[in-house]
């Protein structure tokens, strides 16, 4: 059971390792990955307490300051989120589709979070990083007001942080595009 995620965005891949190991001595953290990404950059998640991750975020931030790109931590984060992070979450096709571009993958995280804690949605797809240029995606489903609500707050979260590259709100999504997604 992951109790906080700390996720750490790096422009360097060496001075990444380099944080990994620096964000594992700093706090009483376990690594969840920790792996280069698209493009060039390298990405961290750790779970702990809220106080451990918090503060291996901080160092970590702190010391490799020249070099990160984005840091988030999340305190009990919602459970849907990992599994979709990790590929075990299978929501059905269907519904309406709100989906969320960020700039980063920790700002994808978080934006993911924020939107299920907002409305009665789904995490469809889940994706950061490898293969999209560093970016991060997140697909959501449900009935279109809760759809609506958990993108546009997902979004703001974004936005606020100059991450948000665009989101969209599909209504009622043609079925041979849900047959390719």
């Amino acid at each position: 059971m992951y109790k906080a995620i700390g996720v750490i965005e790096l422009k360097s891949i060496p001075k990444g390792v380099e944080a990994a190991d620096a964000a594992l001595k700093s706090a009483g953290v376990e690594m969840v990955s920790s792996h280069p990404s698209c493009p060039g950059k390298y990405e961290i998640i750790l779970t702990g307490s809220i106080s451990n991750v918090t503060a291996a975020v901080s160092h970590v931030t702190s010391r490799f300051e020249g070099f990160v790109i984005d840091s988030s931590v999340i305190g009990r984060i919602e459970e849907q989120v990992i599994k979709a992070l990790f590929g075990t979450h299978a929501a059905e096709r269907g519904g309406s589709l709100g989906l969320l571009e960020t700039y980063s993958a920790a700002s994808a995280i978080k934006a993911a979070d924020i939107a299920v804690k907002t409305a009665r949605v789904e995490i469809f797809d889940l994706r950061v990083s490898r293969g999209m240029g560093g970016k991060g995606i997140v697909m959501l489903t449900g009935e279109i007001g809760d759809v609506t609500a958990a993108t546009e707050a997902g979004a703001n979260y974004a936005k606020e942080l100059a991450m948000l590259s665009s989101y969209s709100i599909i209504a009622a999504p043609h079925e041979e595009l849900w047959n390719q997604m």
